[in-house]
């Protein structure tokens, strides 16, 4: 008898199965990726050095040697990619897509060291009503766009191009040659930094309020132009230590990005650019940050200010088959619009860095779904002091360095 009732069970499943795949149209999706990397130093970077950003300030010992100028190398294969997409049934009148992808780049820790796992990269229901639509899930920041540079380097040009996967609700609305985009933008993997640490989910989670983004593009033939801005709240305390008491707090700091991009794309050439004149960008991977500038003399609450970036790259690339390409990436630090109590008591990433810049040249071979490429870049950041009373760092001095990396891909 419990036989029969498994048996009975597991048919109405299968029937169950069966009855919603016949609604369902599946495509899988993936490459097989190796990365190659040289650097000439020691940088700021993630994933076992494969996600490069900026080279790390010159650290003298005392026999007056650069700690940091140490040259290193290495190979990586867990870039490799596995997705599905899925064609569902009509609901609520619109059309109904997902979007499932991962791959290798979790990182986990044992007594043997760093092991690579699954993670998800996107994972989102779309609703699509022809005119307008709804993304409900994971995927990438408004900031990061659909303009960004074709480069070999995995970080797609990083940190001048934002970069981050987010959860969100994403709606858009097209008319004519426009898209109009709004969304409401969660952080999880990709995180704000402040004063209890770096990379903390408190900040955003406390704050309610998710970020919020709106942006319009125009588009004709290959060409795309668009505008946007972005509006980011954190709760940074929500209590204060005052001798041996300890209050409850609320602190807010508000800080707001603003965005330009233009992308021209033909047969031969490929012509992308953005500009972002942005604060406290740190959860997609940009350099900036905030700090205190006022402290409450009962409570220790803080009062904060956000510091002030401007941001640019422009990539061109020209070729089919065989590619050559150029990028080209600029930040600069234009300080805070009040002072700071403390050049220690400012939160994020590259905030003692007055400009950084990169340029790079590379070149690829395709055929079919297969890609070999080269890469050559030169990085400059300067370092310096941070200036109490406007935020911007005098003083510097340069540190560089030349990375070269290489690809093999192939797609499937």
């Amino acid at each position: 008898m419990k036989r029969f009732f498994l048996l009975i069970t597991a048919t109405f499943v299968f029937v169950s199965v069966s009855a919603q795949v016949k609604d369902f149209s599946y495509k899988f999706y993936g490459r097989v990726r190796t990365d190659v990397f040289y650097n000439s130093r020691h940088n700021v970077e993630s994933v076992e050095g494969a996600f490069f950003m900026y080279p790390k300030d010159i650290q003298l010992d005392p026999n007056g040697e650069d700690l940091n100028a140490v040259s290193n190398s290495g190979d990586f294969i867990f870039c490799t990619r596995l997705g599905l997409d899925i064609a569902g049934p009509m609901l609520f009148n619109a059309k109904t897509t997902a979007k499932i992808e991962t791959d290798f780049g979790g990182f986990s820790t044992s007594v043997l060291g760093n092991f690579t796992t699954l993670r998800i990269r996107h994972a989102y229901v779309n609703l699509d009503w022809g005119r307008s639509s709804l993304l409900v899930g994971q995927t990438w920041h408004p900031l990061f766009g659909e303009v960004l540079p074709s480069i070999v380097n995995l970080n797609t040009g990083c940190p001048f191009q934002p970069f981050s996967r987010s959860p969100q609700l994403q709606y858009n609305y097209k008319f004519s040659r426009f898209n109009i985009k709004a969304a409401a933008v969660f952080q999880n993997q990709y995180r704000s930094s402040g004063p209890l640490g770096s990379k903390m989910l408190e900040y955003s989670r406390d704050a309610v309020v998710p970020e919020m983004f709106a942006g319009i593009d125009y588009r004709k033939e290959g060409f795309i132009v668009g505008v946007g801005a972005d509006v980011l709240t954190l709760t940074p305390r929500t209590q204060s230590t005052k001798g041996e008491l300890t209050f409850k707090v609320s602190e807010r700091n508000v800080s707001a990005s603003l965005l330009a991009f233009a992308s021209y794309s033909s047969e031969w050439w490929k012509l992308n650019a953005k500009t972002i004149y942005g604060q406290n960008n740190v959860h997609t991977l940009s350099l900036g940050g905030y700090g205190v500038t006022s402290i409450d003399p009962v409570t220790g609450a803080y009062d904060y200010v956000n510091f002030n970036h401007s941001t640019s790259w422009v990539n061109v690339v020209y070729g089919k088959k065989w590619q050559v390409g150029l990028f080209g990436g600029f930040t600069k630090n234009l300080g805070t619009n009040k002072p700071l109590v403390s050049s220690s008591m400012t939160y994020g990433m590259g905030m003692d860095i007055d400009k950084l810049y990169n340029m790079s040249v590379q070149t690829d071979y395709n055929i079919k779904n297969f890609t070999i490429g080269v890469e050559y870049s030169y990085s400059v950041a300067d370092y310096g002091t941070i200036q109490t009373a406007t935020g911007k760092v005098t003083n510097t001095h340069a540190a560089d360095n030349h990375r070269i990396a290489a690809l093999c891909n192939y797609s499937f």
